[in-house]
C-alpha cells in the first residue's frame, strides 16, 4: 500500500512549533548572512512557520539574536560555572579542560559564526555589541580568571595578574576560529586546530607553572 503524502504547508502540519526549531533556524541565517541581512520572514520560513508564529515567542530580531546565545553558547557557560565550584581537578586540568570544551563545543562549530557576526557588525548594533561581550566574553574570561586565581592560591601557578593572563589566553583561540571560518579556505598552509590547541595549552601553561610539572 503506498503511503499518502502530506502537502499542506509544515506551519499548517505544526502550528505550535517550538522556540527551539526557530533557534536553530535563526542560528543558521545569522550565521549564513550576518544579523543585518536576516530578515524574521525568512527565519520563520526556513523554521517550517508563519512569521506570526515567530511573534508569539520573540519580540523583534534582536530578541531573537539573545536567545539564540543564550540557547548556545551561555547555557554552556553556566554549566562550567557550576561545575567549577566542586571541581577537585588540578587547575591546570581545568584550564586545559575549559579551553578544549570550548573550542569542540563553539570554536570548531558553526556557533563560531557569532563570534565573527559580532567582530564585523558591532560598531552599527551597539547595544547587542554590550550584551553579547556582558553575556559571552566577560563571563568566558571570568572563568579563565577563576581558573588562574585558583592555581594561584593553591601554589600551582606562580603570581600574575589573572585578569590581564585570561584576556591574553583566549585571544589565540578566538584567531584561531576566525582562520578556520574566514581565512583558512584561502590559505594554502594547513593548521590544524586540535594540534593548534595542544600546543597553544602546553606553551599557555608552561609559563604559569609554577614549578613545571616532571615528564614520566
Amino acid at each position: 500500500m503506498q503511503a499518502q503524502i502530506d502537502t499542506k504547508p509544515r506551519w499548517e502540519r505544526r502550528k505550535d512549533a517550538r522556540p527551539q526549531e526557530l533557534l536553530a533556524a535563526a542560528l543558521d541565517l545569522f550565521v549564513e548572512r550576518g544579523f543585518a541581512s536576516t530578515r524574521l520572514e525568512d527565519v520563520a520560513k526556513r523554521a517550517g512557520v508563519s512569521k506570526g508564529t515567530l511573534y508569539l515567542y520573540f519580540e523583534n530580531k534582536q530578541e531573537l539574536f539573545k536567545a539564540v546565545v543564550r540557547d548556545n553558547i551561555v547555557h554552556a557557560i553556566v554549566e562550567v560555572e557550576d561545575s567549577l565550584a566542586t571541581s577537585e581537578s588540578s587547575s591546570a586540568d581545568l584550564l586545559r579542560s575549559i579551553l578544549m570544551q570550548w573550542w569542540e563545543q563553539f570554536g570548531a562549530t558553526r556557533l563560531a559564526g557569532l563570534t565573527k557576526l559580532m567582530m564585523a557588525e558591532a560598531n552599527n548594533f551597539p547595544e547587542l555589541a554590550q550584551f553579547y561581550n556582558e553575556e559571552v566574553v566577560t563571563r568566558g574570561n571570568g572563568l579563565l580568571t577563576s581558573v588562574i586565581a585558583r592555581g594561584m592560591a593553591r601554589g600551582e601557578f606562580r603570581q600574575v595578574d589573572p585578569v590581564i593572563v585570561s584576556a591574553i589566553v583566549s585571544a589565540p583561540v578566538t584567531m584561531l576560529m576566525m582562520w578556520t571560518h574566514s581565512f583558512l579556505p584561502c590559505d594554502p598552509k594547513e593548521i590544524n586546530p586540535a594540534d593548534y590547541m595542544n600546543a597553544f595549552i602546553d606553551i599557555s601553561l608552561r609559563g604559569l607553572y609554577l614549578t613545571p610539572p616532571e615528564k614520566n
